[in-house]
């Protein structure tokens, strides 16, 4: 296939692994930052040291401000902007590119105010784009280090999902398919709850066992909060639901999980996020998730739990607590269907 140009908009740590791994595979990027400064970095030192010093872009990546240089003629756009300013930038995305444009979001969060999906936004700022969702448990300073790594491009779009694969495939960075983009979607941004309980009970003195546990249990409610949400269960079970929580709840390069490990130590959210530095999507996340369960009745006593830690100013230690003192004892809440069942027993 001919080389593409490419589009990143969004200068932080994944959206530079992204650029630099479409560049090494021979296309021109076009890596859209507004900081002057990190652009000139990336421009004549081949680097953003703001995000990820040491890393080595390749000449093929050029950084500009401008959008519609950014984006003028791409045959793909990467969006990998924080939830709060995606829809504004979108929309300035949406002042340059023709209607059928391919855009692919990388952020894994929620718009307060709509509970919409990043993807949704695509749809609605440029309602004839051909959409599609990069998810997976995909820490980037472990791509920048060539560790392998998977990720799935969802969307309704062969165009979309071949597109993508061509692009960022490489011999440690492999591309899987789906067509569930809301599950995959949604399965990215809930794990960012679950990170950060695992980093505070870490914090607290919590081991493997805890560890584990916590996963597990984080998994059925991401499940069955997005089976009533219309997402199909077995999607939590990919590289994006289960995949994307074990490494985000086991890895303090994950910012939700440094920010929970914070909480743990007792610090105030407020000082949590200035240690971190970085945007760390799941305090808006659980707000907005934990809302919309009760409205729907949806039993998610960890959201809760963490909810109740953040906003309400209870004890790390309910975390734990709901955990053990959870009104369900089902292990497992993935089940065959009926049918089948009855076959086995016939």
């Amino acid at each position: 296939m001919p080389a593409s140009k490419v589009s990143v908009i969004g200068g932080g740590s994944f959206g530079t692994v992204l650029a630099n791994i479409a560049a090494q595979n021979g296309h021109d990027v076009m890596f859209w930052m507004r900081s002057a400064r990190v652009i000139d970095d990336v421009n004549r030192q081949h680097e953003n040291p703001q995000y990820l010093p040491g890393y080595e872009l390749h000449p093929k990546v050029i950084a500009s401000a401008d959008m519609g240089t950014a984006v003028a003629g791409s045959d793909i756009i990467f969006v990998a902007v924080p939830s709060s300013s995606f829809r504004q930038v979108v929309n300035s995305v949406a002042a340059h590119v023709p209607e059928r444009a391919m855009l692919v979001s990388t952020t894994k969060g929620i718009e307060p105010g709509t509970f919409k999906l990043m993807s949704e936004i695509l749809t609605e700022e440029l309602p004839r784009a051909r959409v599609g969702v990069l998810s997976g448990p995909n820490l980037a300073k472990e791509i920048a280090s060539k560790h392998l790594t998977g990720t799935v491009i969802a969307s309704s779009h062969d165009a979309v999902r071949e597109l993508v694969r061509d692009v960022l495939k490489s011999e440690f960075f492999k591309v899987y398919t789906n067509d569930d983009m809301f599950g995959v979607e949604l399965g990215g941004s809930l794990k960012n709850i679950y990170a950060i309980i695992a980093g505070a009970a870490v914090a607290i003195g919590m081991g493997h066992n805890t560890n584990s546990m916590l996963v597990t249990r984080s998994l059925a409610e991401m499940a069955r909060f997005g089976r009533e949400l219309g997402a199909d269960p077995m999607t939590f079970l990919g590289l994006s639901g289960v995949g994307d929580l074990v490494v985000t709840c086991s890895s303090a390069l994950s910012r939700n999980y440094r920010i929970g490990f914070a909480l743990g130590q007792g610090k105030s959210v407020e000082e949590a996020a200035a240690e971190v530095g970085q945007v760390a999507e799941g305090i808006n996340t659980v707000k907005l998730v934990v809302e919309r369960a009760n409205e729907l009745g949806v039993y998610m006593p960890l959201a809760s739990a963490l909810y109740q830690v953040i906003y309400k100013g209870q004890s790390i230690s309910n975390i734990i607590s709901s955990l053990m003192l959870s009104e369900r004892n089902l292990d497992v809440e993935f089940a065959a269907p009926e049918e089948k069942i009855l076959s086995r027993e016939e």
